[in-house]
């Protein structure tokens, strides 16, 4: 099982940029998704994550309002929307997939990374001043 996460890239303060995250090898449609950065020298960190169903979504407070989490079950993908970049947004960006099947859970499990069994290998977003 691989999660295959795309779209980052070098880009100015302001703009945007929409990651993708394509698991190959099995299904995640039905199973919570997440996004966690890690920037240079700092612990891997939440970003934001979607239920099972997509019907709840969860983020970190320093994306709220300008990052968007969603997915498209019958293309087995998930999409963060990332709007107004600021610098402090400069990291590898990780998508991450629960094994269980669908399982709701309380705020703070969406957002711990002991949940998620299964990671991509990352995708650099850079913002420059």
């Amino acid at each position: 099982v691989q999660l295959q996460a795309s779209g980052g890239g070098q880009v100015q303060a302001g703009d945007s940029l929409r990651l993708a995250c394509a698991p190959s090898g099995r299904t995640f449609s039905e199973n919570v998704m997440g996004w966690f950065r890690q920037a240079p020298g700092k612990e891997r960190e939440f970003v934001a994550a979607i239920s099972w169903s997509g019907g709840m979504t969860y983020y970190t407070d320093s994306v709220k309002g300008r990052f968007t989490i969603s997915r498209d079950s019958a293309k087995n993908t998930v999409y963060l929307q990332m709007n107004s970049l600021k610098p402090e947004d400069t990291a590898v960006y990780y998508c991450a997939a629960d094994e269980r099947r669908r399982t709701t859970y309380t705020e703070s499990y969406y957002k711990s990374k002991s949940l998620y069994e299964f990671w991509g290998q990352g995708t650099q977003v850079t913002v420059s001043s």
